[in-house]
């Protein structure tokens, strides 16, 4: 079997429900969130992990908890696994980024591999941080399940990183839904797309629509 990485987005928070951008410390999921996060876990708590790997942003972290509780299973947390930074965004919806930041925002909007929002982080630090992560994932776990719990934005750059992907298109190439899940096997070949931004684990009710570009958080 080959190297199988499964990519979780972090569940519903308030920044994700009200489309605000987020990549900042002690922000919880809302109460569907939590939901959320528990049907992932018994959904896939009988796979068979080898490892857990987690953003260090409580957002991230509560969304796997479910999953180790059910499977008894300890996580790793990297800073490489964090999302892209949105410095003086924090908080803010795109509207009021656009008045605010308006220059900043076009140039972002552009090209977010190699501009980034204001005092925050290009798309590009984003890649080479995320990719370290990855890189000692492959050195360790040759096969098997590994289970990597991140965000919007940092999962679109790592799928992006893995197939080739110009990295600034990865706001208009892929979609995110949060608690979604993809599936890309690290075959002799190269990564092969198993599954991508799959949500079947939640009831409808819980399922988001698609999410574009208003809300990376």
């Amino acid at each position: 079997m080959p190297l199988r990485l499964y990519l979780l987005r972090n569940a519903e928070t308030e920044y994700c429900r009200t489309r605000r951008y987020c990549s900042r410390e002690h922000v919880s999921l809302t109460e569907r969130g939590q939901q959320m996060a528990d049907f992932f876990a018994k959904t896939y708590y009988q796979l068979d992990w080898k490892a857990l790997f987690c953003s260090p942003l409580n957002h991230a972290v509560e969304t796997l908890q479910p999953l180790c509780q059910s499977t008894g299973l300890d996580f790793e947390c990297r800073d490489g696994l964090r999302e892209l930074s949105f410095g003086k965004w924090e908080g803010m919806s795109p509207a009021e980024v656009n008045t605010a930041f308006h220059d900043d925002y076009i140039r972002w909007l552009a090209d977010p591999a190699w501009n980034s929002p204001t005092q925050g982080e290009k798309g590009m630090q984003v890649a080479r941080r995320s990719s370290d992560v990855l890189a000692e994932i492959e050195d360790t776990y040759p096969d098997g399940n590994v289970l990597i719990v991140s965000h919007k934005a940092t999962l679109r750059i790592m799928l992006c990183t893995l197939l080739g992907v110009d990295v600034g298109r990865y706001r208009d190439r892929l979609a995110m839904p949060v608690t979604s899940l993809s599936l890309v096997e690290l075959m002799d070949y190269g990564p092969f797309v198993r599954r991508f931004s799959d949500c079947n684990h939640l009831p409808l009710h819980l399922r988001r629509p698609w999410a574009g570009n208003g809300s990376d958080g």
